[in-house]
């Protein structure tokens, strides 16, 4: 695990957060509490500045950076799924971004929102509250997000939080091949 300061620019870890052995966070970073960062994952604020709020799940190998001086922002029960790409956009509260999917430079991902598995939100694309976007480049389906989709994700959400409480004791690399 790679939890590093990089020059002057020092992760900042809430409590209860949870960072796999195999991620790295480095730089101007903050990460709330009751987060969970999988393995692979990379949160890089060499040169940009990520907040990431709390009870988020950033799962397998994603990627989260930012361009020089600027800032990429996940609020809180947010979840980034396997090997998912967000760079310098702003993702609000409870979203789902799907795996493999990409949230590009500038974008804003709503409330509720979802990208789709590898769904390309484009440059300065904006997924309001609740809608759904898939394909590349993203759009906009015609329906929105039901009370039954956020009541089965709040208990998926919850599920990674339960994560980050068990990972620090349950966690045991085994010494033999």
């Amino acid at each position: 695990m790679t939890v590093a300061r990089f020059e002057d620019r020092s992760p900042r870890i809430g409590p209860g957060s949870y960072i796999h052995p195999s991620a790295d966070v480095f730089g101007d970073v903050t990460v709330g509490e009751g987060c969970w960062v999988g393995p692979g994952a990379r949160v890089r604020g060499d040169y940009g500045t990520i907040v990431i709020g709390s009870f988020c799940s950033l799962e397998d190998k994603c990627v989260i950076h930012a361009r020089l001086g600027e800032r990429t922002v996940i609020g809180d029960w947010v979840t980034v799924g396997h090997g998912a790409i967000i760079h310098n956009a702003q993702v609000r509260d409870y979203a789902v971004i799907g795996m493999g999917s990409v949230v590009s430079d500038w974008a804003q991902v709503g409330c509720w929102a979802v990208v789709g598995e590898g769904a390309v939100v484009r440059q300065r694309q904006t997924i309001g509250d609740e809608h759904v976007a898939v394909g590349v480049p993203a759009r906009l389906l015609e329906k929105k997000i039901s009370d039954a989709y956020k009541a089965q994700w709040t208990r998926f959400k919850e599920t990674y939080v339960d994560l980050a409480r068990r990972y620090p004791e349950g966690w045991e690399p085994n010494s033999e091949p």
